[in-house]
Order: structure tokens, then sequence, then C-alpha cells
């Protein structure tokens, strides 16, 4: 690091999200909202302020893990923490999160930006990302299928894909021979072993990933960003990732399906809110 991102880094690092003396800190809040244990939800927030911190620096574009999306979506409902005390005071910069447009050029495009936050993790805290938090690019930008659910009105039983992919083949190989067994010609057999064929495809690919064939039209709920300078122009609005905006300049910021991104400008002459 340079002196002035060293300095920069001791500030963020420095920075608490857990106001003393409550009695349900940001720290439980984003545990219990997750399913964390307080150790791994520590390790998160950790990791969320490096993110921080390079969203500052980038040259180029940023775009955070799922655990890390994760604070960063909570710390932004603590307005007055997250515009005032960190963007404000602590940054001098307005670190913006807004709604995707989606896109396969996007995703593409942003999926390189993922790669880059890895890199200039390594290069500026020398250490690799932490693996169980910044996952590789498949399961980031795979693993998105997420609701909200109140535990206390259901339970919740974990999905095993490869039992439900079993149990259809086993299911229709004995429809398959029994259909056989009762045709009288061969083409009625083969046309049968076809459709079972495509059908067992057609389960596997969506036990694959099926978040992408329910989204095949192109569309995603995912989250984004945008680049805004101090003097109200809005840089192009685009899918997740971080860009800079350095000098107020519109920013190409984003990432690929299912992720968010920021974008940064200084705040000085800005107000004291964010969007």
């Amino acid at each position: 690091m340079t002196k002035e991102e060293n300095e920069l880094w001791q500030k963020i690092e420095a920075f608490t999200l857990d106001e003393p003396g409550i009695g349900f800190s940001f720290s439980q809040r984003l545990a219990r909202e997750n399913g964390w244990n307080l150790n791994y939800t520590e390790r998160v927030i950790a990791e969320y302020k490096k993110f921080i911190f390079m969203c500052c620096i980038t040259e180029t574009g940023v775009t955070p893990s799922d655990p890390v999306d994760q604070a960063w979506h909570l710390h932004l409902t603590f307005t007055r923490s997250y515009w005032v005390d960190l963007c404000q005071n602590t940054l001098n910069k307005q670190i913006h999160h807004n709604p995707t447009k989606g896109g396969v050029k996007e995703a593409d495009k942003f999926d390189g930006f993922y790669n880059t936050s890895q890199k200039l993790y390594s290069d500026k805290f020398g250490i690799a990302p932490p693996v169980d938090i910044w996952h590789d690019n498949d399961e980031r930008f795979s693993d998105i299928n997420f609701q909200r659910v109140n535990i206390g009105k259901y339970w919740l039983i974990k999905k095993h894909r490869v039992p439900v992919y079993s149990l259809s083949i086993l299911m229709l190989f004995v429809v398959c021979t029994i259909f056989i067994q009762a045709s009288d010609t061969l083409l009625s057999a083969l046309l049968m072993l076809g459709v079972v064929g495509v059908v067992v495809i057609g389960v596997y690919k969506w036990e694959s990933d099926p978040d992408k064939w329910r989204n095949k039209g192109g569309g995603d709920s995912s989250s984004g960003c945008s680049t805004a300078g101090c003097g109200g122009e809005s840089g192009s609005s685009h899918h997740g990732g971080h860009d800079g905006g350095h000098g107020g300049d519109g920013g190409h910021s984003g990432c690929g399906s299912g992720c968010s991104g920021c974008s940064s400008s200084g705040c000085s002459g800005c107000g004291g809110g964010g969007d």
C-alpha cells in the first residue's frame, strides 16, 4: 500500500459497526439474518471493510463476494452509520449501491470484476481472500436462488439434488421397461427411449442450475450500482461491481448475475446523505 492507502485502511479498519451498549448489535443481526455463527460473522465484517477499502482505491472495478454483499446490504439500512459515519466522515466518498439491469454481456464483463477484486485483495493485503467467504466465480454467480423465509412458520429442509435426480432416472427406467415389454414394435420402443433420454437430460440440467432456467428470459433479481458525481450527473447504471468514478466520470460498474457492487464519488460539496 502507499502511505495514503495505508492511512485510509487504518481508518476503515478502526471503524466499528456495532454501537456500544445496545442489546441487538449489527453483527448479531447479520448473524441471525444469514444463519451464521458470530465468529464467521465477525470475519465477514472484516472482509466487508476490505471490500470498502478496495472500492475507494480501484482503478477499474471490484465486486464483493455474497457474504460480503450481505454485510453491505445490512449496513445500508443503518443509514446514519453508513452515509454519515462511514462515507462522509471516514472515507470522504459516497459508495453507492443500486439495482441491476441484468444481461449476459454485463454478467460476463463483471465476472472479470470479481477476478479483479481477488487480485487487488492479494496485492494490497499480501494474502489470498479466504475461500469460505470469497467463493470461486462459479459459485459466486450461480448459487444465488435466495428468498426471505420466516423460520418461525416454516421448516427448512436441505435439498439433495443427486437423490432427486437418481429417483427420476429410476422411475423413468421402470416406466420405460414396462412400455417396451408391452410394445409390439421396435419403433415404439426406440421412441420411448428417446423420450426418456430427453427427460433425463432436462432434469439433470434443471437440477444443475434451476435459476438459469427460471430466468432464461434474460432478467434477474440481483442488485448493482451506478456512479454519481457531485454535480448530479449520473454515470451509466450497470450490473454489480464497483467503478471508482474518479473525477466524477460516469463508470461502467457491475458484475455477473446474482451479485452486487458499488461506485464511489467524492463527498465534498455533495451534502450529507446518500440516495
